[in-house]
């Protein structure tokens, strides 16, 4: 390899799945480059929905206090390289084609083995350890899981803290066929004498994650028991929150991102970093928290599109996630009526996940292709569900028809699948 487009394309050729369930393939690779992992303080954050608005409020907390912060997330929005950043700046493509020229006979020789090629995840999760602990050697590093939990790639990882948002209707047919067998596989992540914290309000499932907790004697925090929050009034631009915890208080606490999930996620963020400014010594005051809250933004999540009033980007594209979207625009623009123009994956529709959408003020559904291998064609999206969902060429059509008699209070809601909205980011100014 002589280019970055050339490693880039050298791991996009990889396989998704290994042939061979597992973290074996991940610890030869580690071994096999020093394992740069050992040398890392992380926090690791898994869950169905929420894990990179978690990272981005915990990622910008650690900014305001100065400590060096990288992070390791997926999937991206505007480039490739902004999965393995640090203080949110991306990996140079130089470093990357450098990275990947040392790791490549490694991952060529474990394909050799019964234990098969390599995936793509997990080359680019040791691609990261490599890239943190040669390049940037940041003080903290965040680890968001890929899929699952117990056999993610992330999961060779020994983190100071472990998260778990929450558990939703996602990769079932990967992770089990219910929410009980999800949250087991989620809660492998849960490792001896590291904490847990968890938003998960289904006491049955976070049940699951105390056990676990229980059996690793690691200490179990949830939202809603050993912590709290107090919402108070949303707006166009943000919710207001109080923090309750037996690590600390803290009153009239803002987040920019819209939603009331969004509040949770930051009620997440703010008890990691009052653990770990506790038993880690990290120097992480409330005027970092304070500020860093309301600072952070995270692509594709209720986002406002460049240049445009009143129209946003988000990433749902499962039952929750829409849940949480609805929610989030009954609480912020509360006397609108909205058009919705979405994009969604093949195996997202196991579910009518735009049913869920039911109750808003809804002018128009509109089911659009993009450019992704398992894009769902518009008709299967329309028949996946039983709302009225219309369908469009292209978002450009569908952006046009909605505008058309586009009243002032209305409001154009670009959703689905995160590939979906990484295209449109890219093409909208174009």
């Amino acid at each position: 390899m002589h280019t970055y487009k050339e490693a880039e394309a050298w791991v996009h050729s990889l396989e998704t799945f290994g042939i061979r369930p597992g973290l074996d393939r991940m610890n030869m690779m580690l071994e096999a480059v020093g394992n740069p992992e050992r040398r890392l303080k992380g926090i690791h954050i898994g869950g169905t929905n929420g894990k990179g608005s978690t990272a981005a409020f915990t990622r910008s907390i650690m900014t305001e206090a100065g400590i060096v912060c990288g992070s390791f997330t997926s999937p991206y929005i505007h480039h490739f390289r902004e999965r393995i950043a640090t203080d949110g700046e991306p990996i140079s493509e130089e470093d990357f084609l450098e990275l990947a020229a040392v790791l490549r006979p490694v991952v060529e020789s474990i394909a050799r083995t019964p234990f098969g090629s390599p995936t793509e995840f997990e080359v680019i999760t040791v691609i990261a350890a490599m890239y943190f602990a040669r390049k940037t050697f940041p003080d903290v590093v965040i680890w968001e899981v890929g899929l699952g939990g117990r056999l993610d790639a992330t999961n060779a990882i020994h983190p100071m803290v472990s998260i778990i948002t929450n558990i939703g209707h996602d990769h079932q047919g990967i992770l089990g066929d219910t929410l009980e067998e999800v949250a087991r596989e989620k809660a492998g992540i849960i490792k001896g004498g590291v904490p847990v914290i968890t938003c998960e309000q289904n006491e049955e499932l976070a049940g699951i994650f105390e056990e676990a907790a229980d059996y690793q004697r690691s200490k179990f925090y949830q939202l809603g028991r050993q912590f709290h929050v107090r919402r108070l009034a949303p707006s166009e631009s943000g919710t207001q929150f109080s923090f309750y915890s037996l690590l600390g208080d803290m009153e009239d606490l803002e987040v920019s991102m819209l939603g009331e999930h969004q509040v949770e996620n930051a009620a997440a963020a703010v008890i990691t970093t009052r653990y770990l400014k506790m038993y880690y010594a990290l120097p992480a005051e409330d005027e970092h928290i304070r500020t860093g809250l309301k600072k952070a933004s995270w692509p594709g999540r209720l986002e406002n599109a460049p240049g445009e009033q009143r129209v946003l980007f988000d990433g749902a594209h499962n039952e929750e996630g829409m849940k949480s979207l609805k929610e989030a625009l009954r609480q912020h623009y509360p006397n609108s009526r909205f058009h919705f123009i979405v994009g969604m994956k093949e195996d997202k529709l196991q579910a009518p996940v735009l049913d869920q959408l039911d109750g808003l003020n809804i002018k128009s559904i509109t089911a659009v292709p993009f450019d992704f291998p398992q894009a769902a064609a518009p008709e299967d999206i329309a028949a996946a569900n039983s709302a009225d969902v219309q369908q469009a060429r292209s978002w450009q059509e569908a952006w046009e028809n909605a505008n058309t008699g586009r009243g002032q209070e209305d409001v154009v809601v670009f959703a689905g699948s995160l590939y979906f909205i990484s295209q449109l980011t890219q093409e909208w100014n174009q």
